[in-house]
């Protein structure tokens, strides 16, 4: 019998550090709304997303490649910036063929961190491509590591509730001993048939509601497969797979 390849589950950037992430497929999650953007501006048409982790990086870029510089730092449209971290703003007609340069507080950070830890394969995942993302890990046959951005390093309830929709999907192909991916796991069979409702009682939920009003945002980032795709990290650029 074929021995199986690991899944575990990292609930904070802040734990990244102590997992093997060597020949491991990473996937960064930020689902309230980093990689559901992501996903969104690929299925939409973008020429590639660039991930970048300051906001003069990405307005100095997105000149060089004649890309649109976007991103949030606190869940508002950041200083100097234009665009935001909103999936809904990179419809077909605005982003279609066009180059996005990306920043945000949480998502864009970890995946940086995954590359200073020598990650050589590192996909986004959201509920927009929950089936994109299964399907390659399951296509791959490697060791895995579902990276939850949080929130400031801190723990969140609905990368974790991502972790656990991808864990209900693949996990009889993986060799899982991890009590993170258990209480992922448990926590979307608890809430998977009211995503919505259920998320209403998130901490980032409130902040980017009650604040901001983006309640179609959050919609569309608790939708599995709305933008079903695969962004994989190749060469400073995430791009449709």
């Amino acid at each position: 019998m074929s021995i199986k390849p690991t899944l575990h589950t990292c609930l904070s950037p802040a734990l990244l550090h102590l997992y093997d992430l060597n020949d491991a497929v990473v996937v960064v999650i930020d689902v309230f709304r980093a990689t559901s953007t992501i996903a969104a501006a690929l299925y939409n048409g973008a020429e590639v997303v660039v991930p970048v982790d300051t906001v003069a990086k990405a307005i100095q870029i997105s000149k060089d490649i004649n890309g649109i510089a976007a991103g949030e730092r606190d869940g508002k449209i950041a200083e100097g910036l234009q665009y935001g971290n909103s999936p809904m703003e990179y419809t077909r007609d605005f982003i279609g063929g066009r180059k996005l340069v990306l920043t945000t507080t949480n998502g864009t950070k970890l995946l940086y961190m995954a590359l200073e830890n020598g990650v050589a394969d590192i996909v986004t995942g959201s509920f927009p491509n929950l089936s994109a993302v299964c399907d390659y890990l399951l296509q791959q046959n490697k060791n895995v590591v579902l990276a939850c951005a949080g929130w400031k390093d801190r723990f969140n309830m609905e990368d974790t509730l991502f972790a656990g929709a991808v864990i209900h999907q693949v996990s009889n192909a993986f060799t899982i001993h991890c009590d993170s991916s258990a209480t992922a796991a448990h926590l979307y069979n608890q809430m998977k048939n009211d995503l919505i409702g259920n998320a209403q009682s998130f901490t980032h939920y409130h902040r980017l509601v009650e604040r901001f009003g983006l309640i179609e945002d959050i919609r569309f980032c608790l939708t599995p497969d709305a933008a079903n795709v695969l962004p994989v990290y190749e060469n400073g650029v995430l791009k449709k797979l």
